[in-house]
C-alpha cells in the first residue's frame, strides 16, 4: 500500500512577519492569508527490508540507510533534513519502529520562493505518518507539530502562520500569542467576492530565491532590541490584516490595491533585506502598468510577488512583468487543507 498526502502553499495577503518571536508573544500577531492550488505532497510505501529511502523528487535528492531499523534517529546534516526531522519526533513521540519504507516529496514551487514551502512539506509529511499509522492528531496538533519540529528541533527560523495555513486551509485570518497560542478564524467571504480577488490578483516569480531564515533573524532581533521604527512597522501591518479582513467580509475588494501598498511600505521598515533595489523596480513598474498595490510573499528579499490589478489592468500588468525575467503563476485558491489517503 502507499499512504499519501497533500498541503496547500499560501500566500500571506496582510500582516506578514506578525507571527514571528518574539514579536507575537510580547505584543499578539495577526495575519490574513489564503491557500493555493500548488501543493506539498508526501508518499509513504512501506518496504520488505530494512531499507530507509528518503527522497526529494524535485529537489533530485536521494538517502538510503540499508539497516535504518537499528538507528535511533536519522542524522540531521543538511541532506533532507525536513523529511528525517519528521521520521525522527514521529518515532520518538509513537513508539513507532519501521521495518522499512519509503518517504518520497514533491513541491510544487521552489524553495525560497516565499509561500510558505519548508512548513507545507513537513505538514505533508506529517500527513503522511498520520495516514499510515492513524495517529490521532487533529488539525491544530498537527499543525503544532510541524511548528514544533521545524522551529525547535531543527532550528529554522519563521513564524507560524504556514504550518497553520497548511493544515487548515482556505482564507484565516490568525492570531499569535505568546506560549505558542494560535487561534485559526476561517473567514466566510462571498464567492463573488473570492472570484474577483483570485481574478484580480496577480502571482508573480521573480526567478530569484532568498534565505529568509536570515532576514527573519534580523526582524527578532529588532524587536528584541526595542527598535522603535521595526515594532511599529509590526504593528502598522497587524493593523494591515484587519483592514484587509473587514474589505474580504464586507465585498470592499476594489480597496484591497491600497491596503497592499500600504503593508509594503510598512514591511520594508521591518528589517533589512525585505527588499532590495530589484525588487522595488518590478513594483513601480508593475504599479505604472496599473497595479494599485502589491507585496513580497514570505520573509521577502525575493521569490514570488502579488500585485492587485483592478478591471482589466491585469493583462498589460502581465506584459510588463513577463519583460522583467520572471514569470506570472497561473493558480486558484483552494478550501482545503492538508488531505490524505490510501492506495
Amino acid at each position: 500500500m502507499i499512504y499519501r498526502s497533500k498541503a496547500p502553499l499560501r500566500i500571506g495577503l496582510a500582516g506578514g512577519g506578525t507571527d514571528v518571536s518574539p514579536y507575537s508573544d510580547l505584543y499578539g500577531g495577526a495575519i490574513l492569508n489564503a491557500t493555493l492550488s500548488l501543493y506539498a505532497h508526501a508518499s509513504i510505501e512501506p518496504l520488505e527490508d530494512n531499507t530507509i529511502i528518503l527522497q526529494g523528487l524535485d529537489r533530485r535528492e536521494e538517502v538510503r540507510f540499508e539497516d535504518g531499523a537499528r538507528l535511533a534517529s536519522l542524522p540531521i546534516d543538511g541532506r533532507l533534513d525536513l523529511l528525517k526531522g519528521v521520521y525522527n519526533r514521529i518515532r520518538k513521540d509513537y513508539g513507532w519502529t519501521a521495518k522499512g519504507f519509503r518517504l518520497s516529496t514533491f513541491v510544487d514551487a521552489p524553495a525560497g520562493s516565499g509561500l510558505g514551502t519548508s512548513s507545507t512539506l513537513v505538514v505533508a509529511i506529517i500527513g503522511a505518518f498520520v495516514e499510515m499509522l492513524r495517529l490521532p492528531l487533529g488539525e491544530y496538533d498537527m499543525a503544532h507539530l510541524a511548528y514544533d519540529i521545524e522551529r525547535r528541533e531543527l532550528r529554522m527560523a519563521g513564524g507560524k502562520q504556514d504550518q497553520y495555513a497548511a493544515t487548515f486551509g482556505g482564507v484565516n485570518y490568525m492570531e499569535f500569542y505568546k506560549d505558542d497560542k494560535v487561534i485559526v478564524n476561517p473567514l466566510r467571504v462571498k464567492q463573488q467576492h473570492l472570484f474577483e480577488l483570485e481574478n484580480n490578483l496577480l502571482l508573480y516569480y521573480t526567478a530569484t530565491s532568498r534565505e529568509s531564515a536570515k532576514i527573519i533573524e534580523v526582524q527578532s532581533r529588532n524587536v528584541t532590541d526595542k527598535k522603535e521604527s521595526s515594532i511599529e512597522a509590526m504593528h502598522q501591518l497587524k493593523t494591515q490584516a484587519q483592514l484587509m479582513k473587514e474589505a474580504l467580509l464586507t465585498g470592499r475588494i476594489h480597496q484591497i490595491g491600497e491596503i497592499l501598498d500600504f503593508g509594503f511600505r510598512e514591511k520594508q521598515k521591518m528589517a533589512a533585506g525585505i527588499s532590495n533595489a530589484f525588487i522595488d523596480n518590478i513594483y513601480e513598474e508593475a504599479k505604472k502598468a496599473g497595479a494599485t498595490g502589491g507585496k513580497i510573499s514570505g520573509a521577502g528579499g525575493g521569490g514570488f510577488m502579488t500585485f492587485y490589478c483592478p478591471g482589466v489592468s491585469k493583462y498589460g500588468v502581465i506584459e510588463i512583468l513577463n519583460r522583467l525575467g520572471g514569470h506570472c503563476q497561473p493558480y486558484q485558491f483552494t478550501g482545503h487543507g492538508l488531505t490524505t489517503w490510501t492506495m
